[in-house]
């Protein structure tokens, strides 16, 4: 029979990197950016994470408090990098966006597998894979009321606080691109560059600024599945496609990041869905189960495509390069 109370958890963390993920690239896109290389992203936040953690480690006597800082700061830094070298490259310099995106996304996992892979043979370990196991108990801490609850601590309260960090920062994504006069600014930015430049607005500051923050919080992505999910072990082309999902999200909620709490937690379970129906020894079914995620992507396309209303297109100039002089 299928087990709800197990599943909900585990689909709510599967669909934590995909929420971080689709937050960043929300942010991104609505400032004109097309930012492919999410995936890559996501990689070298994580493997930023367990550099920090592994040497951290290293020297014993860990600390809660710098256990969690110390990957943390790596993360984002190394996040911060990434997207800065994607506005240079694309605001600045003027690169195809499709093209840096998927260079990107080649680079960033390659780079976490260089150093995953230099730190496997520093542990001189028998299996190629890393366990911080000390720093990954720190992320991985639960509220202490988690265990007195019942099903409603297993089912809300059983997860680490990047899990709920994820959440937050989409509420307020949601409410600055909203509510907010900035977020106005960054909706105009995207939808007409040219009209926001004669209004006084400073486009490439406001693609820089989107943009890192938008690589930043993807960037947690990678650090959360790492310590949290996979429970601080690091194997080399271990996130699998989550990244790309996470882009395929932003068009799922129609480029809303509270919308993007639900459908994360929706996509996650689609994700895993086949361990958890019963399908015997029929291996052929268990794969039909695993094409869930991907069929209901080219649904979402499909239907997507076919709306009317403006508020539900992307912004009008998403990966189009700003020229100043052609205004």
């Amino acid at each position: 029979m299928f087990d709800f109370v197990s599943f909900f958890p585990r689909a709510v963390m599967q669909g934590i990197p995909l929420l971080f993920g689709a937050t960043g690239e929300t942010l991104t896109e609505k400032s004109g950016n097309l930012n492919l290389g999410i995936p890559g992203i996501m990689y070298v936040g994580g493997i930023c994470g367990v550099i920090g953690a592994f040497f951290y480690e290293q020297g014993g006597n860990v600390q809660p408090f710098l256990a969690v800082l110390i990957p943390l700061v790596c993360c984002l830094l190394g996040s911060l990098f990434m997207g800065l070298l994607y506005c240079f490259l694309t605001v600045t310099l003027r690169a195809n966006q499709n093209v840096t995106g998927l260079a990107m996304t080649t680079f960033g996992v390659g780079f976490g597998n260089f150093f995953g892979g230099s730190l496997i043979k520093l542990t001189g370990a028998e299996v190629p894979s890393i366990a911080l196991s000390a720093t990954s108990a720190c992320f991985r801490k639960t509220l202490p009321i988690a265990e007195t609850t019942g099903v409603f601590g297993k089912l809300f309260l059983s997860y680490g606080f990047l899990a709920y960090a994820a959440v937050i920062i989409a509420l307020i994504a949601s409410y600055v691109l909203k509510k907010t006069r900035v977020g106005l600014q960054l909706r105009a930015v995207g939808e007409s560059p040219a009209t926001a430049d004669a209004a006084g607005i400073n486009i490439a500051r406001y693609k820089y600024k989107a943009t890192c923050i938008g690589a930043m919080i993807a960037g947690l992505g990678g650090l959360y599945y790492v310590m949290d999910y996979a429970c601080g072990v690091w194997s080399n082309d271990a996130f699998g496609d989550r990244g790309w999902l996470a882009i395929a999200l932003v068009i799922f909620t129609i480029w809303r990041p509270n919308v993007g709490i639900l459908s994360s937690i929706l996509f996650g379970g689609l994700y895993i869905l086949y361990l958890f129906i019963p399908t015997g020894a029929n291996l052929a079914v268990k794969e039909l189960y695993k094409m869930l995620p991907y069929v209901v992507t080219i649904i979402v396309l499909v239907l997507t495509s076919m709306r009317n209303k403006r508020e539900n297109q992307p912004p009008e100039s998403l990966g189009v390069p700003y020229f100043r002089e052609e205004r």
